[in-house]
């Protein structure tokens, strides 16, 4: 799929001109803020205010050490079967709205150092230039997997399994080991994975024209012998697939959307509708409330009835490629190209409105739904900066920022406060969420 992933890139600068006079203009500038301020010297202040006495110590560092493994503990309710799309959350219709106290989040530049990348940066913790992937004091890198050589499109973890799975333009399958971090093998599948979901023991993954089906412990996925079960029926790349009412869907280049339901007799997927309306792609797709909803490159989000599998609704109020679409209590959130994502909500008549509209600086590719360790609702959105923006739900204060070499495509939800990112270097981080500080009197 091409996606245009440029978009403006910006000048930050460091922190410049002289300090302001105390009684003058004890302002933060607000385009220093916005990593624009071309003012020298600037009248207001190019550094935050010291935090309230009652907020400090509040901050943090995002630790970076890697660690041999990304294996963590599952104590309490697992996600592992919860995909990006699928969330519990709170039923406050708040949005945008900040309530209760307010997470101190301190802007440094937000740029990552070119020569810490490198490994030869010598202002070390005088730099103005961010030596972390990340900004944000809740979470923090575990490790990176190497392997894939272009953007993984897809990441999925098997119900039950101690396996990671991730799919790219590479054309290949990557099977790691989620204790030692290794990879255990390659599966070459001889076309782009578009996608890639998990349901039960098993694993879906979208190229052109088909859709390969395995299964863990199988030899549909035996990384020796590379057999695997194949739908056919798809016109072109498979984009988004979702598994509903006992049917897999699969979103195609086409703009169609093809369902198969799974014969436990014959032990295989037989093909059971197609459902059209989209006029271009259909790239993304989620099911709740008993609805199937799926977000198009024609920027239209249909709603379709998993009962009659009929199209009840369009919504056009997107002006671009509507990239993802996500499932959050009675609420459907969808982002777009045009760099809005909307909230939106049924109304008395059934259909939706949207009530709620956040704009960002750049296109959104994908949104991701998960808890953190306190288990409260966050929201992860990544743009066409090569950033994923982390806030709170349903309020959209920001937690923190992720910041990546290219744009990061798949975000994937695991147990434990884990999840995964890929990007379009082939690279796949695993980040966990921190446990809160104890709080001493």
């Amino acid at each position: 799929m091409d996606v245009d992933g440029g978009g403006s890139k910006r000048v930050f600068h460091r922190l410049g001109g002289p300090q302001s006079d105390p009684s003058k203009n004890q302002k933060v500038c607000y385009h220093w803020r916005a990593g624009k301020c071309n003012r020298h010297p600037c009248p207001f202040l190019h550094r935050e205010l010291p935090a309230p006495p009652s907020q400090q110590g509040l901050n943090g560092t995002t630790s970076t050490k890697r660690h041999h493994a990304f294996a963590a503990d599952t104590d309490g309710p697992s996600s592992r079967n919860r995909g990006p799309n699928n969330f519990n959350g709170g039923t406050s219709s708040t949005w945008g709205r900040t309530g209760g106290a307010n997470r101190v989040f301190v802007r440094k530049m937000e740029k990552v150092c070119n020569f810490w990348v490198q490994g030869n940066c010598s202002y070390g913790d005088k730099c103005k230039f961010l030596h972390s992937w990340s900004m944000g004091d809740s979470f923090s890198l575990l490790t990176q997997l190497e392997g894939h050589q272009e953007v993984v499109s897809g990441i999925a973890l098997s119900s039950g399994s101690d396996k990671l799975y991730t799919g790219s333009k590479d054309q290949t399958v990557r099977v790691w080991d989620c204790a030692s971090g290794q990879c255990l093998g390659v599966i070459n599948l001889g076309g782009e994975v578009g996608c890639m979901i998990s349901e039960g023991p098993w694993i879906f993954v979208g190229i052109p024209e088909a859709v390969k089906v395995g299964q863990e412990e199988s030899r549909a996925w035996n990384t020796q012998t590379n057999s695997e079960l194949s739908l056919s029926g798809p016109v072109g790349q498979v984009y988004a697939m979702v598994v509903g009412n006992d049917l897999l869907f699969a979103g195609t280049q086409d703009g169609s959307i093809l369902a198969w339901k799974f014969n436990a007799v014959t032990n295989c997927f037989e093909p059971a509708a197609s459902l059209r309306g989209h006029t271009l792609a259909v790239v993304s797709l989620v099911v709740g409330a008993n609805r199937l909803y799926s977000g198009s490159m024609d920027h239209s989000i249909r709603v379709w009835s998993l009962e009659t599998l009929q199209c009840i609704q369009t919504l056009t109020e997107h002006t671009e490629v509507v990239m993802s679409v996500l499932c959050w209590d009675q609420f459907l959130l969808s982002c777009s190209l045009d760099r809005q994502l909307k909230v939106w909500v049924a109304t008395q008549s059934g259909n939706l409105e949207a009530t709620y509209t956040h704009t960002e600086e750049h296109g959104l590719i994908t949104l991701c739904g998960m808890h953190d360790s306190e288990a409260k609702p966050v929201l992860l959105c990544a743009c066409n900066d090569n950033t994923v923006r982390i806030y709170d739900l349903p309020s959209f204060s920001e937690r923190g920022k992720i910041f990546s070499k290219q744009e990061i495509r798949s975000i994937q939800v695991g147990p434990g406060g884990l999840f995964f990112t890929g990007d379009g270097t082939g690279q796949v981080k695993v980040w966990k969420w921190t446990e809160p500080a104890a709080v001493t009197a």
